[in-house]
């Protein structure tokens, strides 16, 4: 039976996978090649109480975090934030030698540095891993780079500059990624633009059908889930294609069907409102005003008058 198994650690992560003992307790750098999994790790899930950014060719298996699963023969990045759930599920069949570097940060190294809170800030921590970053060879030389000074300043002695100069690189490491991954919403433009097309058909066929009654206004989770998407990777992807994140777009979309209704019928603002979804009408009318500067009854008469 399939168990999560919880890693408190960066050395106890070491232990369970036949690694000799981190030279620091709270960072490590492993070569992803130096890692063993059991077949007794068959099936199982696990979640971290640390940081883990990875690049990694060649699993001979399957990455799944939640519902979704990717095929790592390639060399793709992903990134693992404390308290989520992922697994491995091997099939032992492997292409090529497994190569590739795991960067672990427990959240203590981080204390009352910038960073602590800056790299909650870093969406692609909540991305599930079929939206993982694939790098060019470029991209990992340089990525590589970076971890090696990240390696190479734990391992010298460390002083009291130490734990900055380490801070920096994976501020870059993180901020190259960053790059990396708005590179990719723009070469892989059809497949974006398909996920775009998809959002709007959703949403066109959510509001005209009776769930705006039942359900209200639908959630960016909800539309993000319905797309097989993560929410914070379906803003990001609108955000670089159109310039609105996708709770933008769920508005547009309800602005757009709330001046249909104000200009071609007669219902009162209440029952637009509650067409739309709003079980108050002052809520609708404010987010009217809001978005448009003019309240609902104000549009409605400015189009009458025109």
């Amino acid at each position: 039976m399939a168990t999560i198994q919880r890693v408190k650690t960066i050395s106890e992560f070491h232990r369970t996978r036949n690694l000799p003992p981190p030279e620091h307790p709270l960072i490590s750098v492993v070569n992803y090649a130096d890692v063993r999994l059991t077949q007794d790790d068959k099936g199982n899930s696990w979640v971290y109480d640390f940081f883990s950014i990875s690049l990694k060719r060649n699993i001979g298996g399957k990455i799944r975090y939640g519902q979704l699963e990717y095929d790592f023969d390639e060399g793709i990045m992903f990134f693992i934030a404390p308290g989520q759930v992922f697994s491995i599920e091997r099939d032992g069949v492997v292409t090529g030698e497994r190569s590739g570097w795991m960067l672990m940060i427990h959240p203590d190294f981080l204390w009352n540095t910038s960073l602590a809170k800056s790299i909650k800030q870093y969406e692609y921590f909540s991305y599930t891993t079929h939206e993982a970053l694939f790098v060019s060879k470029k991209e990992e030389d340089t990525l590589k780079g970076v971890i090696e000074n990240i390696r190479q300043e734990y391992h010298a002695n460390m002083d009291k500059y130490s734990q900055n100069i380490i801070i920096s690189q994976i501020e870059t490491l993180l901020n190259y990624s960053e790059r990396f991954y708005n590179r990719q919403f723009l070469t892989r433009k059809k497949a974006n633009h398909q996920l775009l097309d998809r959002l709007e058909e959703k949403l066109t066929d959510y509001f005209k059908s009776h769930e705006l009654i039942s359900k209200g206004l639908p959630t960016v989770q909800y539309i993000a889930e319905a797309l097989n998407a993560s929410p914070k990777y379906l803003s990001s992807v609108l955000k670089m294609l159109t310039g609105q994140t996708a709770q933008q777009h769920i508005h547009e979309k309800l602005l757009e069907r709330a001046k249909e209704k104000l200009t071609i019928s007669e219902v009162s603002i209440s029952e637009i409102a509650y067409e739309l979804g709003f079980e108050h009408p002052q809520s609708f009318s404010k987010l009217f005003k809001t978005k448009t500067g003019l309240s609902p009854l104000e549009f409605r008469q400015s189009y009458q008058s025109n």
